[in-house]
């Protein structure tokens, strides 16, 4: 019996690494998340609140992994596992189906997989509290150990100031839902669904998109002052670009003289702004040749 509780032991400690791994390579999308959920007023709060939970699985999963402590280890992740669950409870009740950021955007699962995950992690974490033994080391060795693997999130995923970054504030987008625009490469499109040379544009874009894997990340965001809606402008284009809609002060803030305008974004800087040749302009950037 020893045996299958260190294997059990092990695997949950393997289980919270896998966690917080998923969220450490892109904290911004659990930062969005913790902001969509309703858990964190804003940016600034939820990156904080990311790197300590971040760091706080990280300790847990490697503390899992030594032999010491295991009953109060287990007893923590009871805990922390039933307060998620109540959260993921609320939201599935209120009907929110979208990725709930346990594994980040590694692994996309609802609120009801989410709870299900839980519940089995749940049980394995008490039958291991029941038939496991109490052996001790140094109260404060761990308590040092602990905190400096919370800290050290804070130099390992420095907070950048994002506040230059124009799309802050853009986080949900039809086809794809949840998003961070400031993480990773992407093209970001600003048309006018009425307008004949975003039409133009995104037609030879689903060309592009459909011809090279190469092509990046694109999302538009749609502004409408007429009649066409975007499952019409898709049909018309043959495009099917993740899509969220903004209201006419901010299509004329995001562009030049007049539309079509893309963003070619790197994390939260933007690189390039293309008005005219976007295609070409594309094609060089990431040799679509």
């Amino acid at each position: 019996m020893s045996a299958l509780v260190k294997i059990l032991r092990c695997l949950l400690g393997l289980t919270f690494l896998f966690s917080a791994y998923t969220k450490f390579v892109a904290p911004g999308f659990f930062e969005i998340t913790l902001i969509d959920q309703g858990l964190m007023p804003n940016r600034l709060w939820a990156q904080h609140a990311a790197r300590f939970l971040i760091g706080f699985e990280l300790a847990l999963g490697l503390l899992m992994l030594s032999p010491f402590y295991t009953k109060r280890l287990m007893l923590l992740s009871i805990l922390m596992l039933t307060g998620f669950s109540l959260h993921l409870a609320y939201l599935w009740a209120i009907g929110d189906t979208e990725n709930c950021g346990c594994f980040g955007e590694m692994i996309s699962m609802s609120p009801a997989e989410s709870i299900l995950k839980n519940v089995v992690m749940g049980v394995i974490a008490v039958f291991v509290w029941v038939k496991s033994t109490k052996k001790t080391t140094s109260k404060p060795l761990v308590l040092l150990f602990s905190l400096l693997v919370v800290g050290s999130m804070w130099f390992l995923r420095p907070i950048s100031n994002a506040s230059d970054f124009p799309f802050t504030s853009f986080t949900q987008f039809e086809h794809k839902g949840r998003t961070d625009l400031a993480s990773g490469e992407k093209i970001i499109a600003v048309f006018n669904l009425d307008c004949e040379h975003c039409q133009e544009l995104a037609t030879e874009m689903a060309e592009l998109e459909n011809n090279y894997d190469a092509f990046p990340d694109t999302y538009v965001l749609y502004f409408s002052e007429g009649q066409t809606t975007p499952s019409e402008f898709e049909a018309l284009t043959q495009s099917r670009f993740p899509y969220a809609l903004i209201e006419v002060n901010t299509f004329f803030d995001l562009i030049g003289d007049s539309p079509p305008r893309l963003y070619h974004t790197i994390d939260d800087q933007v690189v390039n702004v293309w008005d005219t040749e976007a295609v070409s302009q594309l094609k060089k950037t990431f040799k679509l040749e």
